[in-house]
């Protein structure tokens, strides 16, 4: 992970922290694993689906998935889950409740 954090710009003292799941763990634990056929006939199998938190305290207050029908891993339409959407998300929670 450290490398994709020089890779992509990311400092030692970010917000951003960036994190593995080798064994698919967490994926599996928030159903977000990506089961359309399409990837998987084309030998990726167990990938974790596009998809940005906002945690607050270790509590999920916002949840984005990037997929549809046509794009089940989110990649042609990551909109949802990029920085910007996501601030906006964040802003409009105003009162703290969940989206």
């Amino acid at each position: 992970m450290s490398a994709w954090a020089v890779d992509q710009g990311v400092e030692e003292d970010s917000l951003v922290t960036l994190m593995g799941d080798p064994h698919a763990a967490l994926t599996k634990a928030f159903d977000l694993e990506m089961t359309h056929p399409g990837p998987a006939s084309v030998g990726i199998v167990g990938r974790c689906k596009r998809f940005a938190l906002y945690v607050v305290d270790g509590i999920v207050k916002i949840v984005r998935v990037a997929e549809k029908e046509d794009d089940p891993a989110g990649d042609d339409y990551p909109d949802i889950t990029l920085a910007d959407a996501m601030v906006y998300a964040i802003k409009a929670l105003g009162n703290g409740d969940e989206l």
